[in-house]
Order: C-alpha cells, then sequence, then structure tokens
C-alpha cells in the first residue's frame, strides 16, 4: 500500500501540489480561529450551591441548611466528591461531577433537588442560588474603579460601589463570553430607617409596628382601566416612596388623634448595608473593585477582547474624576506564555534544519526536509480545531520537531545515499526527471516500512495518554493529541509530499564533490569503527555493564522524590494574609493597606498591589473577615533587582509583610492558589486532612499536627483551619420570663435581629436603580452593648420589656467555619512546599506523624491537594506506562516479524531510561508527571534507530552476508548517519525546552530533559551495546 502511494505521488506531481496548497490555507485558517490560553483548564467538573442566611452562625447554617441540603443533593448522578463550607450567614456546599457529565445537566439535577428540598430549610431566611458556570481560569479581568487625583472629597466608597454596581457591572454583565461580573469592597448604598430607641419606648411604639407600616406603605397597584368615548385610561395607583421625604412622612400609628410618622421616631438616611468584605489597594487605602468571570468552555482571547472593548465603553460613561483600571490581566501571562511556546519552537526548527543540512550533504535535502515540519504544523492546527483542542503551554510546548521529520530524514536520506551508490548507472552525469521519479520510487520503496512503523509507534506511544483522566489527564492529553496530529500529518506528507518534493527539488547531478557533511562523517566514522570492532569482542561484558547501570539508575530514580506538576510562574504573586480569629474588617483594611505600602516602598518589582478582604457578593471562595488575598502585579522578570528568582523574592516579601504585629502571610500565585482551592477545596498546596465529629477535638488535632510538622525541610508556616474561637455576644432568652409577658421567641429574635442587622422592608428605586429601604439602629447605638441590653421587646398585654430583663447577654467563643467532605466534618493543616519536592516532604511527614500523632476512636486523617494528584495520577501513569511498552512491543513485531529481533530493539528503553533518569538527577529534577509523559515519548523515539539497524542487517543477510560480525560492522558504518541525524534532530529540537527560563518554562523542562538525556544515551548505547545483543543472541 505504502509502495503505491509513494508511486501516485511521484507522477501526479500536480495533485499532491494541489492538495498541500489546500492543506496550507486550511491550517492557516484554523490558526486564526485557534482558542489560546496560558495552560489547560484543570478545573474538575463541579457545582456550587451557595446560601445566604444572615441571621444564622455557623452552627444554625449546618444544622438548617447545610446538612438538609448535602442529604437531599447526596443521591444525584455522577457525583464524585461532595464538600461543604458552613460560616455565620453562608453556605456554600460544592458538587463535583464526573468529566463526562454535562454542566448544564448537571446545574439542571441540582436545581431539581434544591426544589424539593425548599421544605426542609427555613423559609424566609435562606437565599439560595447557584454559582456562575466558571472555572479557576475563569477570572480572567481584574479591575478598580476609584477617583482621580483631585477628586478624592467628591467621590466615597458608597458612591464608587454605586458606580460598578449600576454603571460598570450592568454593562459588562451583556459581554458575550461573561459568566458573571462579581463587585468586592465599598459599601452597597440603602435607604436607611434608624430607629431611636429612646424616642420608641417614650411613644411606646414597638420596631414591628415601624416595620410594617413601612412594608404597608411602600407600593403601586394597577386598577385595571376605565374607557371614555374613544379613549382608554388605565388606573394606576402610585404609592412608591421616591426620597427620603416621602419615606419620613409615612404614619406608624395615630396617638390620640395625632399621626406619628417615621422621622419622628427615626432618622431616615443614606446608608450602607453591613458588609463581609473589603478591597484596599497599593497602601492608599480602600477601593471598589470588580472581577468578570469567563463562562467555563469560551474562547479566552474572544472573551477578553470583548472585555476590553465594553471596558472602553464604560469608560466614556463614567462620571467626571472616576477612573476605572486593570490590576490583573490574564493576557499578560498567555502573551508571556505563548512568547516563550514560539521561541521555543522556532530555536527548536532552526537547530533541526541546521543539524538536517549538515548531515543530509546538501541544503536542497535539508530543506525538503525542513518544508515537512511548518506543513505538519498547519495540518495538526487544522486537527486541532476539529477535535477541540486549545493552544496552550502543554498542547504546543512539547512538540518537537526533530520527531516530525525523522520519516522524513529516513527517506531522503536513503535517496541521496541510494543516488551516491548507483551514481555509475548514469553516463552523463546528470538524471532526467523520468530517472529522478524512478530513482526516488525505488529509494523510498525500500526504506519507508521502516520509517512508516517507526512514525506509527512515535504516534502509538500517545495513545495511552488519551486514557489519562483527572487534572493530568486535562493537563496532558491536549498535548498528546497535538503531537499525535503533528506526528498523523508529517506520515502522511512522507508517503505523499517528501517523494514529490524529492523528485522534484533534490538535485540530480550524480556527482558529488566531497563536503563539510562527508568529512563531519568521515571523523565519526573513523571514530565509531575501532570503538565498534572493540566492543564486538568484548559484548558479552557490555551487556552486563548495561544491567548494571541500569540498576543504579533504577537505585537513583527511587530516592528522586516527586512533584505533581511544577508550578507555571505566573508572572504575578498571591499572598494569603490572616489574622487573629475574631479580628475587625476595619482592622484588615488597617493592616492589609499597612502591608501594601511596606511591599510599594521595599520592593520596585511591584507594579500593584491589590488586596481583597472577606468575601465578595457571590461568595464562591467564602473567606472570613480576618482572611485575606493580596494579589501583587510585577514588572518582568528581567528587571527584578531585589532577587534573581520567584522563589527567593516570595521570601523576601514574606519576611516584610509578616513584620506588621498580628498579620500572617503566605505567598503563592494567583491561578495557583485559585486552581488549587476549586479543586481541592484548600488553596495550600499540601493540606492533611483529619475527620471526626467534635469540632473542639479537630481544632486541638489540628493544632497539634501544625506543630509536629512546622520545623520540617520545606514546609512552609502550616496553616491550621479556623473552626472554633469566633467570639460572640450571646443573647441566651430565658423561656420562664417570656411566658410571663407572653413574648415568643419569634418575636423577640425578630426585634433584635431588625435592631442589628436591619430588616429589608421593600426597595426605593432611582430610575432603573433599585435599592433596598431597611430598618435598623443608628450605627452609633448599634456598636454598644448597653442598646442590646436596653433594647424594647413588645409584651402581648400591650407593654414593652427590655431585651435584659428577658434574656442572659454574655460573651462566649463559638464555632467560627463547619467544614463536611462526603457528609464528615472536617479540618485540615495546609502549607505550600518550598525548595524541596511534595514526595519527599510528604513522606517525612508520614513518619513523624506515625510516630507522634494519635486520634481519639471514630478519628482518622489523610492527605489531600497537590500530593494526592500526584499519587492518583502516578496510579494512572502505573497503567498508561506498560500499555504504551506493551504497544511498542506489538509494533515492532509487526515491523520485524520475530519475537527474538524485536526484544533486541525493545533493549533500546531501558537504555533511553537510564539517560532519562540521569539527566533528571544531574539538574536537580524531582520526578513529576511532565517527567512521566516524557519517558512514554521518549520509549517510542528510542526504539527508531534499533528498528532502522536491525532492518539494515537483515537486508544484509539476504543479500547473502553470512558472517554476523561483517554484517554488523557493514549495517551500522551504512546506517550511522541517519542513525546519528535522527537522534540529534528529535533530542536537539527539545534543547530549547530544556534551556528556557521563559515563563512556563518550567513546565516543559523536565519532559524535554527526560527525552535529551534518554535520546542521547539511547544512541550512544544503541550504537555499542544493541551489535552486542545481536550478536550474542543470533544464530550463527
Amino acid at each position: 500500500m505504502f509502495q503505491k502511494l509513494i508511486k501516485y505521488s511521484i507522477e501526479n506531481k500536480m495533485v499532491v501540489g494541489a492538495m498541500t496548497v489546500a492543506l496550507i490555507i486550511w491550517g492557516a485558517y484554523s490558526l486564526s480561529q485557534l482558542p489560546f490560553d496560558s495552560t489547560p483548564d484543570i478545573t474538575n467538573n463541579q457545582v456550587q450551591v451557595i446560601t445566604q442566611a444572615p441571621s444564622m452562625g455557623a452552627q444554625e447554617v449546618e444544622q438548617f441548611i447545610t446538612s438538609p441540603l448535602e442529604l437531599a443533593l447526596a443521591n444525584i448522578p455522577k457525583v464524585e466528591e461532595r464538600r461543604s463550607i458552613s460560616r455565620s450567614g453562608l453556605s456554600v456546599i460544592t458538587l463535583v461531577f464526573k468529566e463526562s457529565a454535562d454542566i448544564y445537566w448537571a446545574r439542571q439535577q441540582v436545581n431539581e433537588m434544591l426544589k424539593e428540598a425548599e421544605e426542609v430549610i427555613p423559609k424566609g431566611d435562606a437565599l439560595v442560588s447557584l454559582a456562575p458556570i466558571t472555572t479557576g481560569l475563569g477570572e480572567i479581568y481584574h479591575y478598580t474603579i476609584r477617583a482621580k487625583e483631585g477628586y478624592e472629597d467628591q467621590y466615597d466608597q458608597t458612591e464608587l460601589r454605586t458606580i460598578q454596581d449600576w454603571i460598570v457591572r450592568k454593562q459588562l454583565s451583556g459581554t458575550e463570553g461573561i459568566a458573571e461580573v462579581s463587585g468586592w469592597g465599598g459599601y452597597v448604598k440603602q435607604y436607611e430607617v434608624a430607629i431611636n430607641a429612646e424616642k420608641l419606648n417614650a411613644m411606646n411604639i414597638t420596631i414591628p409596628e415601624v416595620f410594617t407600616a413601612l412594608e404597608d406603605n411602600n407600593e403601586n397597584t394597577g386598577g385595571s382601566y376605565i374607557e371614555q368615548y374613544s379613549n382608554q385610561y388605565f388606573i394606576r395607583g402610585v404609592g412608591l416612596v421616591a426620597s427620603l421625604e416621602d419615606i419620613e412622612q409615612i404614619p406608624v400609628k395615630v396617638v390620640g388623634g395625632t399621626p406619628i410618622l417615621v422621622r419622628d421616631v427615626a432618622k431616615v438616611q443614606f446608608g450602607k448595608a453591613i458588609r463581609y468584605g473589603a478591597v484596599t489597594r497599593n497602601g492608599e487605602g480602600e477601593v471598589v473593585a470588580g472581577i468578570t468571570l469567563m463562562l467555563k468552555g469560551e474562547n479566552f482571547q474572544k472573551v477578553i477582547e470583548n472585555v476590553k472593548e465594553r471596558i472602553e465603553v464604560v469608560r466614556g460613561m463614567l462620571p467626571e474624576g472616576v477612573i476605572i483600571e486593570p490590576f490583573i490581566d490574564r493576557t499578560e501571562l498567555v502573551s508571556r506564555v505563548t512568547k516563550t511556546i514560539s521561541t521555543n519552537l522556532i530555536e527548536g526548527g532552526l537547530i533541526v534544519i541546521f543539524i538536517l543540512v549538515l548531515f543530509l550533504e546538501n541544503y536542497r535535502a535539508g530543506l525538503v526536509v525542513a518544508s515537512v515540519i511548518p506543513l505538519a504544523m498547519l495540518f495538526a492546527f487544522g486537527m486541532m480545531r476539529v477535535f477541540g483542542v486549545s493552544g496552550n503551554l502543554m498542547s504546543l510546548g512539547a512538540i518537537d520537531f526533530g520527531l516530525v521529520v525523522d520519516g522524513a530524514v529516513i527517506i531522503v536520506e536513503a535517496v541521496v545515499n541510494h543516488m551516491n551508490v548507483t551514481k555509475g548507472n548514469y553516463a552523463n552525469g546528470r538524471l532526467t526527471q523520468k530517472e529522478m521519479d524512478v530513482e526516488v520510487f525505488q529509494s523510498a520503496s525500500k526504506i519507508r516500512n521502516s520509517a512508516a512503523f517507526g512514525e506509527i509507534i512515535i504516534m502509538i506511544v500517545y495513545v495511552p495518554l488519551f486514557t489519562l483522566v483527572g487534572i493530568e489527564g486535562k493537563m496532558f492529553k491536549p498535548m498528546a493529541m497535538t503531537v499525535f496530529f503533528a506526528i498523523l500529518g508529517a506520515f502522511i506528507l512522507s508517503l505523499t509530499y517528501v517523494p514529490m518534493a524529492s523528485a522534484l527539488f533534490l538535485s540530480k547531478k550524480t556527482t558529488h564533490k566531497r563536503n563539510i557533511s562527508d568529512k563531519l562523517m568521515g571523523k565519526i566514522s573513523g571514530f565509531y569503527h575501532p570503538i565498534l570492532e572493540k566492543s564486538l569482542n568484548w559484548s558479552k561484558t557490555i551487556i552486563l555493564s548495561m544491567v548494571l547501570l541500569f540498576g543504579v539508575s533504577l537505585f537513583i530514580f527511587s530516592r528522586m522524590g516527586g512533584e505533581f506538576i511544577p508550578n507555571l510562574e505566573e508572572g504575578d504573586f498571591a499572598a494569603e494574609v490572616s489574622m487573629a480569629q475574631g479580628a475587625s474588617l476595619s482592622q484588615m483594611v488597617a493592616s492589609s493597606t499597612m502591608a501594601e505600602k511596606i511591599l510599594k516602598e521595599r520592593f520596585p518589582e511591584v507594579k500593584q498591589a491589590v488586596t481583597r478582604i472577606g468575601s465578595s457578593e457571590i461568595p464562591t471562595d467564602p473567606m472570613p473577615i480576618e482572611r485575606a488575598d493580596m494579589l501583587i502585579s510585577l514588572i518582568p522578570k528581567r528587571e527584578w533587582t531585589s532577587a534573581n528568582n520567584k522563589e527567593d523574592l516570595m521570601e523576601l516579601m514574606e519576611e516584610a509583610i509578616t513584620s506588621i504585629p498580628g498579620l500572617n502571610a503566605e505567598m503563592t500565585q494567583p491561578i495557583q492558589m485559585r486552581t488549587n482551592e476549586l479543586i481541592t477545596g484548600i488553596k495550600q498546596d499540601v493540606a492533611i486532612k483529619i475527620y471526626g465529629n467534635d469540632l473542639d477535638v479537630l481544632s486541638a488535632s489540628a493544632n497539634q499536627v501544625a506543630a509536629l510538622i512546622k520545623n520540617v525541610k520545606g514546609v512552609s508556616d502550616p496553616f491550621v483551619e479556623k473552626v472554633t474561637g469566633l467570639p460572640q455576644i450571646q443573647v441566651k432568652y430565658n423561656r420562664e420570663q417570656m411566658a410571663k409577658y407572653g413574648i415568643s421567641m419569634k418575636s423577640a429574635n425578630m426585634v433584635l435581629r431588625t435592631a442589628f442587622a436591619g430588616n429589608e422592608a421593600g426597595f426605593v428605586f432611582e430610575g432603573d436603580r433599585r435599592f433596598d429601604l431597611v430598618l435598623r439602629m443608628d450605627t452609633e447605638m448599634r456598636n454598644e452593648l448597653s442598646s442590646l441590653e436596653n433594647l424594647y421587646v413588645p409584651t402581648a398585654m400591650g407593654g414593652s420589656v427590655p431585651m435584659a430583663q428577658i434574656a442572659r447577654i454574655t460573651y462566649e467563643d463559638a464555632p467560627a467555619q463547619v467544614t463536611h467532605e462526603d457528609g464528615q466534618r472536617r479540618i485540615y493543616v495546609g502549607f505550600n512546599v518550598r525548595g524541596r519536592d511534595i514526595q519527599s516532604t510528604v513522606e517525612e511527614i508520614q513518619e513523624i506523624l506515625e510516630g507522634g500523632f494519635k486520634l481519639p476512636t471514630g478519628y482518622f486523617y489523610t492527605y489531600g491537594g497537590q500530593f494526592q494528584n500526584l499519587n492518583e495520577a502516578k496510579n494512572r501513569l502505573m497503567v498508561a506506562v506498560p500499555l504504551a511498552l506493551l504497544l511498542i512491543l506489538f509494533l515492532l513485531y509487526a515491523t520485524l516479524k520475530s519475537v527474538r529481533e524485536s526484544l533486541f530493539v525493545f533493549t533500546a528503553i531501558p537504555l533511553s531510561a537510564i539517560g532519562g533518569i540521569l539527566a533528571l538527577w544531574s539538574r536537580g529534577m524531582p520526578f513529576s508527571i511532565s517527567a512521566g509523559v516524557g519517558f512514554i515519548a521518549l520509549f517510542g523515539v528510542a526504539v527508531l534507530n534499533g528498528i532502522v539497524l536491525i532492518g539494515q542487517f537483515n537486508i544484509f543477510e539476504k543479500e547473502g552476508v553470512t558472517n554476523i560480525k561483517e554484517r554488523i560492522v557493514r549495517g551500522c558504518m551504512l546506517r550511522l548517519r541517519p542513525v546519528i541525524m535522527t537522534a540529534l534532530v528529535a533530542s536537539l529540537g527539545f534543547l530549547p525546552m530544556a534551556t528556557s527560563s521563559g515563563d512556563g518554562a518550567e513546565v516543559q523542562r523536565p519532559l524535554a530533559t527526560v527525552v535529551i538525556g534518554g535520546l542521547l544515551t539511547a544512541t550512544l548505547l544503541t550504537l555499542l551495546v544493541l551489535p552486542s545483543i545481536y550478536k550474542t543472541f543470533t544464530k550463527k
């Protein structure tokens, strides 16, 4: 079949040429439409259920909302994991679905179950909603809104937040590809009726009466219509309040014929909603921020372009003196990563072309082979678009042009070599086109099987990677698919385009002057020939030495440690900032502002520092008030002066921030932190998760673990999840006293909630803007304990009694947060790993905990985070690698038709593994999933040279060369050029990736290191060890 296709291509050059042009057009168009991002989106398939219940504490939220909802959602099909957080006023339940589940189907299932669960959660106290359909890479554009210099007095935080909610958010919400726009910081404007407790008591008016008056005097209605003559008039009852004056004039009660109005018992004013978060910037104080969340599965480039276009429109709509500016724009990271990819590909391509021209004796042959590179890539781009694979660091960062051109190298080298051998057959010293066609067909057909099966092996070896699932599947499946597509394209081109181009463009002269290539190969041959002769005399010793060397490399491998995937350098930092449990929002704002100021003053690398404190209005990340994420935008790395690398700069910044009294900080990166949290529910790299029922026992156990592991090398300051110790003022009702006055628990709680938290009594509209009308105590009175004690509660007899008479008011510590995982209570100790691999760090911790940490009966602990991901990925690789090896062995047998010879060639795999392991070890790199995939790719390439050598030995055997040593020496010397050339182009094509220091290179480096080290040693050893094996085990 291959011969027929080669013959057709040579005879029908116009057809192949036209198809090549069509490929160029298709590939170029596909490339222009291909979505690009920094990395694949590895967030799992999840639905978040967010319930806001402002009047409940953490335990009530757990008992009345989280647990009933978890039970209702427990039987939804295709759910792999269920976790939840219950905090004061908030419940967030995360359901992780199988990757095969459609996200819209999953949300529909959740919605149906939530409708059924409505009856089991308190009515009116809880607002249930689903989080936007977004992912860990969804936060594509962060911006701040602030007053320009000189306008600070004109715009306070309330006005800026109103601009965010009703101008900016409104405009951005219609942007194609945006799931949600979340606001953060500032104050949400309200119309506030601030009641005066003394006036209420003096006039014998209760809080419920004021609330009812507000509710009953703020509505419009429709009254059908009236027909008069030929006209129709609709009747409207207009009673909505439109201003502070309208609210002041609402009657509450009539006493002695005199109406008592709202203004007589309360102060009507513009108020602020109680907030659970804030944003500070550059040490200059508070600002208002917004985050655009991209819809899952959308094209990042198109969406960010849409957002920026809309932002320009918004700028023109802002009031004078207000500016909007980005503080994190993922376009910058994508641009840097794309630059790294393109630089590595261009440099790798130039190295490959240089080697080809150098070794193929003439530049025409080199250029014919090199032209396969762009054509194969265009084919790959077309297939990527067809199969929905986006362009990113993983899908495009592992392409080695050396692998792409291997098949073409073998064919073109065979043509050039065959012309040299048969040049005596052509008397006039130049071939006609017809003779050239015959020459190309004969030489290409002769070697095509070896080349074809070599390429098929490289392609097939990537197939097991298609079986990977989970995070490593999302990371490496796109890479496997892209490499598969590129080599498939090269395979098709080597059967069609390469023979046609060789026949058309290669020199038809049969005379050949000795050139640099010949001189170079002459020196290499002169060096290699005596070594080969000597090695064949010591064949058994060489084989035994290789077995021992392989054993040594396995021993080194077992001591290397491991990590999941090297962290991408994002170019920006994030600091997880925290203070003591119960710290106030104003204290967090002050400390964060101070931290930002320190960073801006001490580190010239910092462009901007923005801190997000607590939770946003869409609390997908339910942080308490005493915790914050500081996002630090940096200048390009080449301009850094305080430190040369990420780790050192992080350490210096962490020291600077933690010098502030009471402030703790842990440095990481924005996408890394967000992705960790969404995948595992934990922001740190590694977590020790402790399960049990009693929160006090869990908290004590977690603190014990933190104390045991804090001095382990590589462990950053351990973070213990805060589950207890939240300071509370508890109002404990005396049921006897309440019965005496005929006061129900519900009415007492209503008064308490309204006075301090506030109760919504309706809305006030300003054009198309809507603001809550809220009844509560004045701000100054709300912060006094005496106001709580003297708060009057209406009795059944028509009077009222102070709260202190029916309740005992105490200060107590209460649960701060209750976390569930698959229905069980859980606490975690989290830490990031620095200057050491994750596997060896956790192994040391395991030894410490097994020796000195005991849990009560019914309690247990596990490891989570990236360590859990690493173990799961290793288990999957334990299936993928043997499967790849079996496929290689099967294809070797299909090529060579001999079990013995297949096993000969298969020895290249352990020989290449030696080089891959030693290369990682020499560069101080631990084993990672990137390196594991590198080994799979390496094994496919390593057997190519063996196939070429064994194939040549067999040709000589058929030609009647019976002396085994002569067969080996002649075969090795004849195929030395293609063996060296294919090894050099395949290995050195990865050289830019292995040595690159650009953004994103850290993910590529282990993979490239394994392939280069493995191929170089495999080639050297194959040229010596394979001949020895062939000589030792071939029957004479």
